[in-house]
């Protein structure tokens, strides 16, 4: 009877590679890709000044996804003061200096909303691996059962 299960115990140890090799792929990707874009954030220097005010000490900036998130909504705010949408400003005029305030301000909540999506996104990837590890370990010891199983019948059958 064990004999006809033999072959899926084969299929069950590949899968169980598999998966755990595609979680060590994924843990790595989620890790590299998150320190890649804190170190951006880094380099682009934004202040945590914009959502904190002069409560934050020169040299501090935003580099995690909290910190993005509160800057983000607090430029958010800051920009519906000059207009409540951008239908409300008119015909765009570059000359215009709410205009280009509003601009400026929408494309700096844009890059922080981004960062807290592609940090989000690299957390997500990052526990998906995790994961798949665990579900490769689970199934490597449902194999081993199989196998051992299949050694005492072995046994059995040879005395």
């Amino acid at each position: 009877m064990l004999s006809k299960i033999m072959p899926l115990s084969r299929i069950v140890m590949i899968l169980a590679v598999a998966a755990m090799v595609i979680g060590i792929v994924f843990i790595y990707q989620g890790v590299s890709k998150a320190n890649m874009i804190t170190g951006q954030m880094r380099e682009e220097g934004v202040s945590t000044s914009v959502y904190l005010g002069n409560a934050s000490k020169p040299g501090d900036i935003i580099d995690s996804a909290a910190e993005a998130q509160q800057a983000a909504d607090r430029v958010r705010e800051h920009r519906h003061s000059l207009a409540p949408n951008y239908a409300a400003l008119g015909r765009y005029n570059p000359g215009n200096q709410t205009h280009l305030s509003y601009t400026q301000a929408l494309n700096l909540e844009n890059y922080l909303y981004m960062g807290v999506f592609a940090l989000g996104f690299t957390q997500a990837v990052t526990v998906i691996g995790v994961f798949m590890i665990l579900v490769g370990i689970a199934l490597l010891a449902v194999w081993a059962a199989i196998r051992k199983k299949k050694a005492a019948e072995v046994k059995v059958k040879s005395t």
